[in-house]
């Protein structure tokens, strides 16, 4: 059954027409959708940091190495899961790939079924993270939506404050604590509070320090 989100795509870097007319017909072979590029140049100029997928990248290319490459969308999407390929064990590139978030680090010539989980294993990793950045994304619009007294009041609830607390804290009554509390809740699509101070923790929504008298 279709989800209504778009299929994956297995980039392929490489400068090795051999190598990337193999993986492509492998990749193939399982019903993957596969994109080849020969150089990283010509893969930046056609990649799409919103579609779905993940990249099976050449170490030692010529010009622009792969941890290059690596850099470069690190510092630009930070979420394509990169799976390295190298002929030469280059076990000191391999830590810095890994440092930098690889999926993997496989050595040539790989096995088809080691190199197809690998790939499988990469896909998921990059549904997780984009659903993750996706339900970030939504809880930051949720918090524009609050006003600044809601705000107040959500750091206070964070920081485990009952509503009397929360209203000497801000120089009021319960009662208006009470409406923001429940103006706020609603806004951020919460029903009771434990799953609203999950929220906010996931937003980075710190909590005002207790008074220690």
């Amino acid at each position: 059954m279709s989800t209504g989100e778009p299929a994956p795509t297995v980039y392929v870097v490489d400068d090795d027409p051999d190598v990337l007319t193999a993986i492509d017909r492998l990749l193939q072979s399982v019903g993957l959708n596969v994109a080849t590029f020969p150089s990283p140049h010509s893969f930046l100029e056609r990649y799409d940091p919103h579609a779905p997928g993940c990249l099976v990248l050449d170490l030692a290319l010529p010009g622009f190495n792969g941890l290059e490459l690596q850099r470069v969308l690190e510092q630009h999407t930070g979420l394509l899961p990169i799976i390295f390929l190298t002929g030469h064990g280059d076990i000191a590139a391999s830590v810095q790939a890994m440092k930098h978030g690889a999926a993997d680090f496989l050595t040539k010539p790989v096995d088809d079924a080691v190199l197809i989980a690998a790939i499988q294993e990469a896909l998921t990793r990059d549904r997780t993270l984009r659903r993750e950045r996706g339900e970030q994304q939504l809880i930051a619009k949720r918090l524009e939506t609050l006003t600044e007294r809601e705000r107040q009041v959500l750091e206070q609830i964070v920081g485990g404050r009952l509503n009397k607390q929360i209203a000497a804290e801000l120089g009021t009554v319960e009662k208006t604590i009470k409406f923001h509390r429940a103006n706020l809740m609603r806004k951020m699509g919460v029903r009771v509070v434990a799953d609203l101070v999950k929220l906010a923790e996931r937003a980075g929504v710190g909590a005002t320090p207790k008074d220690p008298r």
